[in-house]
């Protein structure tokens, strides 16, 4: 129960760092992406199921405040929580380049996605500038933040771990 109370705050907190802090700090129009942070962690911490949860509940803020059609970024995301959460068997929460390197992808998947979906069907055929001036920056300011926010998640995760721990005993 404690678990999932402080995952819905994780959710609400970081959507909501994200589309008021994060936007006043924006580089050139791009701010970090902090629920596939939030998603990409709590996948392969704790398994596909509970990524497709965090998935779904961060892509309908998502689309409830910010989209255009109910349910797109929710697919989206829940995809992505579900794909990280099959990497919870190689998962060593003392080894940081997995968690980098998936949220790196993550990232870089989302905004192809979003490349194909909402603009490519548009006809607009302008893949290396989106790359280069979207895609590309807000992975490095998402992997930058990442740095900081992935040993909160981390901390969290050993916490009900040992919670769980003492339960059993």
């Amino acid at each position: 129960m404690r678990k999932n109370l402080t995952i819905i705050v994780y959710i609400i907190v970081c959507f909501t760092l994200q589309s008021t802090l994060f936007k006043s700090l924006s580089f050139g129009g791009i701010s970090p992406n902090l629920m596939i942070v939030l998603t990409s962690a709590f996948g392969f911490m704790y398994g596909s199921k509970h990524g497709l949860t965090v998935g779904f509940f961060s892509g309908l803020l998502i689309d409830i405040f910010f989209g255009e059609v109910l349910g797109f970024y929710a697919l989206i995301y829940m995809y992505i929580g579900y794909v990280n959460g099959i990497f919870q068997s190689i998962f060593y929460k003392e080894d940081i380049k997995l968690p980098l390197a998936l949220i790196t992808a993550s990232d870089f998947i989302y905004g192809i996605v979003t490349y194909l979906l909402l603009f490519l069907l548009r006809s607009r055929f302008h893949l290396g500038y989106y790359f280069s001036h979207i895609i590309f920056p807000e992975i490095v300011y998402t992997i930058l933040i990442s740095i900081i926010l992935y040993p909160l998640l981390l901390a969290t995760n050993k916490h009900f771990e040992r919670l769980e721990q003492r339960s059993v005993s």
